[in-house]
């Protein structure tokens, strides 16, 4: 959408001029709010036209049947879809009794600004009725980050040539229409009418509805109040049904009048709370709102973003779409997380339905790396409500025959949802990956109380479902065979190296953080010779290499695999798995997305540098990018082994997914995973910064594009910022007691206010792999 005419690059501020409708869906994504609890999709406040309506709370879901054509021992039986719940955006107005919809008429002009700083949505438009008459609305619009059950809007209305006469109509909306599911049939029988009404009212300038999903038995509340200014006292009233509840405005105007609106909206939800407790809940949030007022919220809004800017921002010099980008990414990444509280945060975040408001392995590998570094107050939620869903994970690892806990691939509440079992089932990589997040987490922040109360419950059950799926061979090699790592073109394998590899490290950080926290352990039931016994499976962990081609293998017998076919696949042929039956994909040589490469990027203490430089110049032309997750990672490794203008074009295709809609999806919700990837890419490519769990590390390199990059990492209560030009890096302690650092291998100890700076080593060139036909990442022209 960037190289959509009507979008504009500017460095904090996502713009369209004029109303594309061609690009409407991919525009609600882009322009949607949210706070992590509460997401707004950036429809249009009268309401049509529209692309996809979405109001999201989160955790709230609807369950529906997984059938299958053969039954199967351990299928999921139930799946999981996020619903559209009450949508609290809408303001209808109406003109002379003509309704303004942009469809109609004649629309003068029509302005969107999504202000990363301000955290507010802003939006003008000029429009003429079929009968003549011409107003301008302005409207701005928020989630709060500070009130977590509040989203406001202010919404004006000012006729430019005639008088007239105006009636808003300013609505809670239940059980939306919305457009026919292209999917599976059972989803949209669950999501039609999914909210049963329980209670609605009425009062003054006040709305409530009060409703309950019909099988997952969660009970959902929605309130608003208004305030209304205009030249005169115009006339209001207010009514209430099922499904709408509404409160009409009418007054007549002057050119030059002002009618002004603005409505505070609260939500709230539970599956235990009785319907008297969510009303109170709602009543309340709303009188805090009211209390706050808009300019209070807006304050609040402002003044939250400016705290998170001075310690989240990247500046990149040299290329205006990834500035932009980043900026849009890391706002994005944290609407998504900051006030999640203990729920989980979806692919999607809260900007759309797609992948049926799913969590994923994404969360604690491609998220939360950032937010650890940038936000960490909101990691350890997260990282809680896996704990939270111990119980599911560990009664699907009994299903399994497994010890410990088995995460799911997919889910909403704990309970695994995918119906494809060997990218579901198999995936256990997912349980390495959350420990991963504990360790990563609790080593950078030393926040005790967390790994002492949630961090070793989580390693210890994961643990436990590595030593049992594994086993150990004749010669004492252990070895965890049939599983799907991130390449899901490879399903069931043996000994893949990324599994492998990061349930060693999951082994170990186990049997280390049990020996640290005896008490918690012994209450698990952990005793000297369980931790022996992972430690045995993770020093004699099996990672194969190929002597004869001098890489590893990807799994085992990886190479051993006829090569696929890319010069007779052609560019409609993308992605494979819509395409090819997986049968054909297995048992070639063909790469869904980083593999090996990622783990030389999570585990690259486990490989020698000239390992890696010939493992990506092996895999990287086998790598077709089907998953929006693969080029951030293949941007990061380009780097560090010297292929610096192709990590450039993949640091482009990571950071610009939905602003460009690569993927032609942006429509169904923007992906979250891949606009953290952004900020991975710039920092752990560009800036070299590797946590391998001592000291930080940097090994800075720019691409020839960009001049400079500048960015800003949490480390134990400190905050260290890093700039980096060609000439060289600078690191400066802005907070916090001395830290040791590593630049390209010198230790350095940094005290606050003392800027340090070091040469930038060139790297050694290398000959730069070829991508699959018709398949190289390179970025098509800015417009402008």
């Amino acid at each position: 959408m960037i190289t959509h005419s009507g979008y504009v690059v500017e460095p904090w501020r996502v713009r369209e001029t004029g109303l594309h409708r061609d690009v409407l869906a991919q525009s609600e994504s882009v322009f949607a709010l949210s706070n992590g609890h509460i997401g707004w999709r950036g429809n249009l406040d009268e309401g049509e036209p529209y692309g996809l309506p979405g109001s999201y709370l989160n955790g709230v879901h609807e369950l529906h049947p997984l059938p299958y054509a053969e039954a199967g021992y351990g299928y999921p039986e139930s799946g999981q879809t996020v619903i559209n719940v009450t949508n609290g955006k809408l303001i209808r107005l109406l003109v002379d009794d003509e309704p303004l919809d942009l469809r109609y008429g004649r629309l003068r002009s029509h302005d969107r600004v999504l202000d990363l700083r301000s955290g507010l949505l802003h939006r003008t438009c000029e429009w003429t009725s079929p009968a003549g008459k011409t107003v301008r609305v302005r409207s701005t619009r928020l989630v709060s980050f500070t009130q977590r059950a509040v989203a406001a809007i202010a919404y004006e209305v000012e006729p430019l040539d005639d008088e007239v006469q105006l009636v808003l109509q300013s609505e809670l909306v239940a059980n939306e229409q919305l457009p026919t599911s292209r999917g599976d049939p059972r989803v949209s029988a669950a999501l039609e009418s999914p909210l049963r009404p329980e209670e609605h009212s009425a009062h003054d300038t006040r709305l409530r509805m009060v409703h309950r999903t019909t099988v997952s038995g969660l009970r959902v509340a929605a309130a608003a109040d208004h305030t209304v200014h205009g030249p005169a006292s115009p006339q209001t009233s207010a009514e209430s049904s099922d499904n709408v509840a509404r409160l009409t405005v009418i007054t007549g105007l002057e050119p030059g009048e002002v009618l002004r609106l603005e409505k505070f909206v609260s939500y709230g939800w539970s599956g235990v709370r009785s319907l008297p407790a969510l009303r109170d809940q709602v009543d309340a949030a709303l009188a805090g709102a009211r209390s706050s007022g808009w300019p209070g919220l807006v304050d609040q809004q402002r003044a939250f973003l400016d705290d998170f800017w001075e310690h989240a921002d990247v500046e990149v010099d040299g290329d205006a779409e990834i500035q932009q980008a980043v900026r849009f990414a890391l706002f994005h990444v944290l609407q998504a997380a900051a006030r999640a509280e203990q729920r989980a945060i979806p692919a999607k975040g809260l900007t759309g339905s797609g992948y049926d408001g799913h969590a994923f392995w994404d969360t604690e590998i491609f998220v939360l790396p950032l937010l650890t570094f940038t936000y960490p107050r909101c990691v350890a939620d997260v990282l809680r409500w896996r704990q939270d869903t111990l119980h599911a994970a560990r009664d699907r690892a009994h299903q399994l025959g497994l010890r410990g806990a088995a995460f799911p691939w997919r889910t909403i509440e704990g309970a695994e949802c995918s119906g494809y079992w060997p990218a579901g089932t198999a995936a256990f990589h997912v349980n390495a990956d959350i420990a991963h997040a504990v360790m990563r987490y609790a080593s950078l922040t030393d926040d005790v109380e967390f790994e002492r109360k949630s961090g070793v419950e989580l390693l210890v059950e994961t643990a436990r479902l590595w030593h049992s799926l594994g086993h150990h061979d004749s010669h004492g090699r252990f070895h965890i065979d049939g599983v799907t790592g991130p390449d899901e073109y490879s399903a069931l394998a043996d000994d893949n190296v990324y599994t492998n590899l990061m349930a060693q490290e999951n082994l170990g950080a186990a049997a280390d953080a049990a020996e640290r926290h005896m008490e918690q352990a012994a209450a698990l039931g952990v005793d000297e010779e369980e931790t022996a016994a992972w430690r045995d499976a993770a020093k004699e962990m099996t990672v194969p290499y190929n002597n004869g081609l001098g890489i590893h293998e990807q799994s085992a017998g990886f190479t051993r695999h006829q090569v696929w076919d890319f010069a007779a696949t052609g560019p409609d042929d993308y992605p494979l798995m819509l395409h090819f039956p997986y049968f054909e994909l297995y048992r070639q040589q063909v790469v869904k997305q980083a593999d090996l490469i990622l783990a030389m990027y999570l585990r690259g203490d486990a490989f020698a540098e000239d390992q890696k430089a010939r493992n990506f110049a092996y895999y990287d032309p086998l790598t077709v990018r089907d998953s929006s997750l693969s080029a951030c990672v293949q941007a990061v490794i380009a780097a560090e082994v010297g292929h610096l203008r192709l990590a450039y074009e993949y640091l482009g295709e990571a950071a610009l997914m939905d602003l460009d809609d690569l993927e032609k999806n942006t429509r169904d919700g923007l992906h979250i995973a891949s606009l953290a990837g952004s900020w991975i890419a710039l920092v752990a490519g560009f800036g070299g910064m590797r946590y391998h769990g001592e000291t930080l590390r940097f090994a800075p390199r720019l691409p020839e594009k960009l001049s400079r990059l500048a960015f800003s990492v949490h480390v134990r209560q400190r905050c260290l910022r890093v700039e980096i030009t060609n000439s060289g890096a600078t690191y400066t302690l802005m907070e916090g007691e001395p830290l040791q650092i590593r630049h390209c291998g010198e230790p350095l100890v940094l005290s606050r206010g003392t800027p340090q700076t070091r040469p930038v080593k060139p790297p050694t060139a290398l000959p730069e792999p070829s991508q699959p036909p018709g398949l190289s990442p390179e970025r098509p022209t800015m417009h402008g």
